[in-house]
């Protein structure tokens, strides 16, 4: 199973984004990511065997409570690999110091969790950001990234990791649909 650990913004995080950016979508021939489906992701799992589920769960159970909640926003956004060659357009969190470093502990102790599982785990860089669209070529996004830049959501707790399965090319226009089969919660 393609699995991964996740921070969810709540619906109405989301909601305000989405009315941020709605009517400037259309400006881009992007493709976006559905409000529902928007995440952070602390840990990508490729291939988690049936036998290693149990395992993985009670070590993100453990990572979790390891953590203490923290207080967030979703405020900017960049672009990978680059603004000048963007092929996906994101949005930033809003951290203070505290909950930076919770964050990236929480990061740490997913992906270790899958490591101690048995599971292959993604070994790229952790770089908190939500997905909010995808570009078909390399994109100049300097006019998007500044848009972001202007953008400051609500704030919210977060208090749980989602765990999450990723079914390649079952969700609308084939993209990849998520489910959620658990929640760990934090300290």
């Amino acid at each position: 199973m393609r699995m991964f650990a996740a921070v969810r913004p709540p619906a109405e995080a989301v909601e305000h984004l989405e009315a941020f950016l709605e009517p400037r979508r259309a400006a881009a021939d992007f493709r976006w990511t559905d409000p529902e489906q928007v995440h952070l992701t602390l840990a990508f799992y490729a291939d988690v065997a049936e036998p290693d589920l149990d395992a993985l769960l009670a070590g993100l159970a453990d990572a979790a409570a390891r953590r203490r909640g923290f207080s967030s926003s979703i405020r900017g956004g960049g672009a990978f690999p680059d603004v000048a060659r963007g092929r996906v357009l994101w949005a930033g969190l809003e951290l203070d110091e505290t909950a930076a470093s919770e964050l990236d502990r929480l990061a740490v102790g997913c992906r270790n969790a899958g490591v101690a599982a048995g599971t292959e785990v993604d070994g790229q860089r952790f770089r908190p950001h939500l997905t909010l669209a995808r570009c078909g070529r390399p994109t100049e996004l300097t006019r998007w990234v500044r848009l972001l830049d202007s953008y400051a959501g609500p704030t919210w707790p977060v208090r749980e990791v989602a765990v999450m399965i990723s079914h390649l090319g079952e969700g609308r226009r084939r993209r990849p649909r998520y489910e959620q089969i658990a929640d760990v919660m934090l300290a």
